[in-house]
C-alpha cells in the first residue's frame, strides 16, 4: 500500500486579500466589546449582498425591494432566525446567545461561493470560529464544509482533529474527541438519546472518542459509547457499545472483527479502571 501525504499547494494570488480579511475578522472577534451578532451581519453582507454592506439598515425597510430580497438581509443577522439547539428544555441561553452567532457565520458562510469548498479559506475560518464556540480546541483543527453541532459549547476537541465533509456533532451531553481523532464525510455522533416509549423523555449523557480514532464514512456513534485509543469505526456502522482500543468495528449494531496490527500488548491498551481490575 502507497505511502501517500497530503502535498503542498503554492499560494494563489488573492491570497494577501483573504489574508487581510481573514485578520480583520479575526481582530473584530477578539474585541469583547463588539456585538457578535453585528460582525456577523456584516461579515456575511459584504459576502453575499454586497450592494447592501454599507446601507443594511435601511434596505430592510425599503418597502421597493422585492420581499424575499428583505428577507434574506433580515436572515444575515442571527438574532432575526432561530436554530434548533434552541428550542431544547436544556439549552443554556446564555451560553448559546454567546456562540450563536458565530455557529451562524460558520454555517452561512459553507454555503456561500467564498466558502464551501474552498478548502483553504474554509478550513481557516472555521478554525478561527472554533475555540471561541467550543469547550476547548486544541491545535491544528481542520474541519471541512457543512460540520454541524447541537450548542457547540459542549465539544472538547485535541489536537490535530480532522473533521469531514456534512458531519453531525451532536453535543447535547457533551462530546470528548482526543489528539488525532479523525471523522468521516457523513458521520454521526451523538451525546443524547430518547426514550422508546416517549421521545420528550431525553438522556444526555457525554460520548468520548480518543486519542487517535477514526470514524469512518457514514459511520454512527450513540450517545455515552467511549471509543478507546486507536479505534476504527467501519463505513456505515452504527456503534451501540464501547470500542475497545485497537479494535476495529464494523456493522450494525457494530462489533469487533480484528485488531489493529500496530496495537501493543493487550495490558498496555487497557484503560487505567480496566488494567486495575485486571490486576487484581
Amino acid at each position: 500500500m502507497a505511502f501517500l501525504p497530503l502535498r503542498q499547494l503554492p499560494l494563489s494570488p488573492s491570497a494577501s486579500v483573504l489574508d487581510a480579511w481573514l485578520e480583520k475578522l479575526a481582530d473584530a472577534l477578539a474585541d469583547n466589546t463588539v456585538d457578535r451578532s453585528l460582525v456577523c451581519r456584516t461579515t456575511l453582507c459584504e459576502i453575499a449582498y454586497p450592494a447592501y454592506a454599507s446601507n443594511w439598515e435601511t434596505a430592510i425597510e425599503d418597502s421597493g425591494l422585492p420581499l424575499g430580497t428583505r428577507v434574506g438581509l433580515l436572515a444575515l443577522d442571527p438574532r432575526n432566525v432561530t436554530l434548533e439547539p434552541e428550542y431544547y428544555a436544556e439549552c443554556d441561553d446564555v451560553r448559546f446567545q454567546k456562540v450563536k452567532p458565530l455557529l451562524w457565520l460558520w454555517y452561512s458562510f459553507d454555503r456561500t461561493v467564498m466558502g464551501g469548498q474552498n478548502v483553504d479559506a474554509g478550513v481557516r475560518l472555521r478554525r478561527m470560529l472554533a475555540p471561541l464556540i467550543f469547550k476547548r480546541c486544541g491545535r491544528n483543527f481542520k474541519a471541512f464544509q457543512h460540520v454541524e453541532f447541537s450548542f457547540g459549547y459542549n465539544l472538547e476537541v485535541g489536537d490535530d482533529v480532522v473533521i469531514h465533509r456534512h458531519v453531525l456533532l451532536d453535543d447535547r451531553g457533551g462530546i470528548l474527541l482526543g489528539n488525532k481523532v479523525s471523522v468521516s464525510d457523513y458521520a454521526n455522533i451523538y451525546s443524547h438519546t430518547h426514550s422508546i416509549v416517549d421521545q420528550r423523555e431525553v438522556t444526555n449523557v457525554q460520548t468520548v472518542i480518543e486519542d487517535g480514532v477514526r470514524i469512518t464514512y457514514h459511520a454512527t456513534v450513540l450517545a455515552g459509547v467511549h471509543a478507546g485509543t486507536q479505534g476504527m469505526i467501519g463505513a456505515m456502522a452504527v456503534a451501540t457499545k464501547n470500542v475497545r482500543p485497537y479494535h476495529v468495528n464494523v456493522g450494525i449494531p457494530a462489533k469487533s472483527i480484528t485488531v489493529k496490527p500496530n496495537a501493543p500488548t493487550p495490558s498496555d491498551i487497557l484503560s487505567t479502571s480496566q488494567r486495575v481490575a485486571h490486576e487484581k
